[in-house]
């Protein structure tokens, strides 16, 4: 998203740009969507807005039409930010910490802050932590660790924190009971439940359930994580919620409801005042594969972008009711909530390019790749998605040029890839943006091996200089192994070279005794006559 794309939000009316360079994120929340966040690619955090309860976080609770710093966040590199009615502010840094600032009748911020003005580290239980995603509902809070555990704090007057009714916590605990041994790779919040997704697509839900929000066949309140049996058997690979309704997508692009729909947020083309307790498909013809979704529980507008970078809408638009996904002119998911649903408040934060004249090409392109919002085509590999773009990949893979001559005319815009893993494709494609490897260790057999399917000689030459910087006797015949494979005569000769002169040691690795038979054979040949050239030279 560009710096343009901020004009839909009407609190940035009065800032002149010029004074902030390099804008890197921007999110907008409050009750009435009246408070704004601004990150600068430096880091530096501005705030602006009515400042309620000092959710402005500049240590009063005075309300600005212009930006002021952030002093507490500045320098800190801010990965997310999530807001609850409370009100009150989370913000997420790329070094895993919480930082908290607000209103605290619940216990909502997580610590013991004298100071609610300003943003104040969560520490406690998440001290040692590593936080990788974060979500509020109206007075209570989610944190996901990298090891995918969840922890929760605020209130607890319907068991969305997963303790006992009414024990409201201040300070994170962890959610255990039937999440004890899940991986979690997704949270979200309605305005009192809680709502996750494991590794395994499996979905668990706890708290209110009045509405049905949380899709467990019933009416009933949840103190303890209840799974969305409907969905079993069903990958679902991300969850978002409403005040009181949910929204999952599986790994198909299959898009499921349920909970409150007296605003036809459900989309399901029913009676509006019909509440939904177990998942039901949004079937409509025309969304086709759905890619991605949107909703928050400060409202209760959903959203939908779709095969073709197509956008559609539901629920409560402009105070109208609209019960059934409409396709709309817009570019964004960010685009619905600005102009269509009240209060105006983003669902997540608004990442931008900037529109910087020293801002280099190269940094676009590595900008643009995997970028959802710009990308026309998907490609999926093990269950997970990259998001690209046919022309740039036209130019520069003859490979993809091939291929995409029936894309283009069938307008296809997702692809499977079953032969390679994730991380080794994701870097591939990233090549092409960046022109730079971003590959995790141990990866780089596989990723020679994925270049010379793709007949792309100028990475195997990347590969053979990754392979002089990091062989080792226990990866040295599986290199000079695929070296072979791809017939990589630079490489194959270093492999070689190594591994004679480690000779005890590499034959009693577990890589050298999988090579082929006759890889083995071939070796030990080349290395006796090796040895017997020494040995006449020598005897002169």
């Amino acid at each position: 998203m560009f710096l343009w794309s901020l004009r839909n939000w009407p609190i940035f009316n009065f800032i002149d740009w010029n004074c902030i360079s390099k804008v890197h994120m921007a999110f907008v929340y409050g009750n009435l969507g009246n408070e704004a966040l601004i990150v600068t690619m430096d880091k530096v955090v501005y705030a602006l807005g009515c400042n309620t309860y000092g959710c402005l976080g500049i240590g009063d609770s005075h309300g600005t039409l212009y930006p002021k710093k952030v002093e507490a966040l500045c320098g800190k590199a801010i990965k997310t930010f999530a807001f609850g009615r409370g009100p009150y502010v989370l913000a997420l840094t790329e070094e895993g910490k919480i930082y908290s600032w607000g209103r605290d009748n619940y216990g909502e911020l997580g610590n013991n802050s004298t100071n609610h003005m300003i943003p104040t580290l969560v520490t406690g239980n998440l001290s040692n932590e590593f936080i990788v995603d974060i979500a509020c509902g109206s007075h209570h809070c989610l944190a996901l660790t990298k090891e995918g555990k969840v922890y929760a704090w605020g209130d607890n007057s319907w068991g969305q924190i997963g303790y006992t009714v009414s024990i409201n916590q201040n300070a994170p605990m962890k959610v255990n009971s039937r999440l004890a041994d899940k991986t979690v790779i997704c949270i979200s919040c309605c305005h009192s439940s809680s709502m996750t997704v494991t590794d395994s697509g499996e979905v668990y839900g706890w708290g209110c359930n009045q509405v049905g929000q949380l899709g467990i066949g019933n009416y009933v309140n949840q103190v303890n994580p209840c799974k969305v049996t409907t969905l079993v058997g069903i990958v679902i690979e991300k969850i978002v919620c409403g005040s009181a309704h949910v929204l999952a997508l599986s790994n198909k692009g299959v898009l499921y409801a349920w909970g409150e729909n007296s605003y036809g947020q459900l989309g399901l083309n029913e009676n509006r005042k019909t509440n939904i307790c177990s998942p039901r498909q949004l079937a409509v013809k025309k969304m086709k594969r759905v890619l991605d979704m949107a909703c928050s529980h400060h409202n209760h507008t959903s959203a939908a972008m779709v095969e073709g970078h197509r956008i559609f809408i539901w629920g409560q638009c402009l105070g109208h009711i609209v019960i059934v996904p409409t396709l709309i002119n817009v570019t964004s998911l960010h685009d619905v909530f600005a102009r269509y649903a009240s209060p105006s408040v983003m669902h997540q934060p608004l990442v931008l390019y900037g529109e910087e004249p020293d801002t280099s090409l190269i940094d676009y392109f590595r900008n643009a790749f995997d970028d959802q919002s710009t990308s026309d085509l998907v490609v999926r590999v093990q269950q997970k998605c990259i998001y690209v773009h046919k022309a740039l990949l036209v130019i520069r893979c003859q490979y993809f040029r091939t291929m995409f001559q029936n894309l283009i005319e069938n307008n296809q815009s997702v692809i499977e890839e079953q032969t390679f893993s994730y991380d080794v494709y994701k870097a591939f494609l990233k090549y092409f943006y960046t022109d730079e490897i971003d590959l995790p260790p141990g990866n780089i057999p596989e990723f020679l091996k994925l270049a010379h399917t793709y007949s792309e000689n100028q990475l195997k030459k990347h590969c053979v200089q990754m392979i002089k910087g990091e062989i080792t006797v226990e990866n040295a015949a599986l290199l000079y192994g695929t070296s072979i494979e791809c017939n990589v005569k630079e490489s194959e000769e270093y492999c070689f070279e190594f591994m004679l002169n480690h000779m005890t040691a590499v034959t009693q690795t577990a890589t050298f005794a999988k090579l082929h038979e006759n890889t083995i054979k071939s070796f030990m040949a080349k290395a006796a006559q090796v040895n017997a050239s020494e040995a006449v030279v020598c005897d002169i």
